[in-house]
């Protein structure tokens, strides 16, 4: 059986899927017409986020019958053609959520101390040392919008450190790790607001303008999720008018994001779509997606 990796993963899982005796293809960087056009001569893809398993290549396939997501999401996957055609779909949600967790806390170190600012402003000679007055986290009230996994590993965290933890989340009624509560009372009372949702037509643009109007004054803005459940036009006029202080963004509305007005803004802090991008994770979702595709063709 013939296996494409089209997105790069970590040799480990190459290496399990050689030694199930598969013939394995690493070929990254195709266009959707590309991909369409070989796709019929596999049994099986692996994929990240860069590459898009459309309606079109799925339908262009003739042996497929397992696509591998390395990683969470599975936006760049259309599922219901997969399902329609009998192709199995396997990801790999759990190996990367502490990666993701660290980055979100990460970015609430950096927004409180505001040390990309400073690292710019100390190499440029300034030595702004007054204008870099920052705020410690504990004490403060952190909102986690979605308690899955990366959100109850950030919440673990925070709460270790002395950070009080509230949650949101509809398939979640109680938790060890925050208090579960409806979204208005979160808006109203974090301080921090971090997103760990997918995106999807209900979480679409669930910070938007009119839950940005109901926030505290000064409240910090985290998005290591997807592009798009935050409306990138209303978080630029509510940091603009002062509402929030700082946003961190790991993650745009139109990927790769090399143009985005929220780039003009000193008070943002922006990573390109780093969350899952550690040693170990990477080599944890290599490793579980090539033995999730490996078992699904011995089936």
């Amino acid at each position: 059986m013939k296996v494409l990796v089209s997105d790069p993963i970590a040799p480990q899982g190459v290496e399990i899927l050689k030694d199930a005796g598969f013939e394995v293809t690493e070929q990254s960087g195709l266009s959707p017409e590309e991909l369409a056009k070989i796709i019929p001569d596999y049994d099986a893809i692996i994929v990240r986020s860069a590459t898009k398993v459309t309606k079109e290549v799925i339908e262009a396939a003739k042996n497929l019958k397992v696509i591998g997501r390395a990683g969470i999401g599975l936006d760049n996957v259309d599922q219901e053609t997969a399902k329609s055609k009998g192709v199995k779909v396997v990801n790999t949600p759990t190996a990367t959520s502490i990666s993701v967790a660290e980055l979100a806390l990460g970015m609430m170190f950096a927004a409180a101390r505001r040390i990309p600012q400073a690292n710019v402003s100390t190499r440029a000679s300034k030595w702004e040392k007054k204008k870099f007055k920052g705020f410690e986290l504990y004490g403060k009230k952190l909102g986690i919008i979605g308690l899955g996994r990366i959100g109850t590993e950030l919440a673990k965290r925070a709460k270790a450190m002395g950070i009080s933890v509230q949650a949101f989340d509809p398939y979640v009624k109680t938790s060890e790790y925050a208090e579960v509560v409806d979204l208005d009372t979160l808006l109203k009372e974090s301080d921090y607001i971090s997103l760990h949702i997918p995106r999807t037509e209900e979480t679409e643009h669930i910070l938007n303008k009119d839950a940005f109007a109901k926030m505290k004054d000064n409240v910090v803005i985290i998005n290591c999720a997807r592009g798009g459940v935050v409306d990138e036009n209303a978080l630029y006029e509510a940091i603009s008018s002062g509402k929030v202080r700082i946003a961190c963004v790991d993650v745009f509305e139109t990927e790769p994001a090399k143009e985005n007005k929220l780039f003009d803004l000193e008070q943002v802090i922006v990573t390109p779509h780093i969350g899952a991008q550690t040693k170990e994770g990477q080599t944890r979702a290599g490793t579980q997606v090539a033995e999730l595709v490996r078992d699904a063709l011995k089936q």
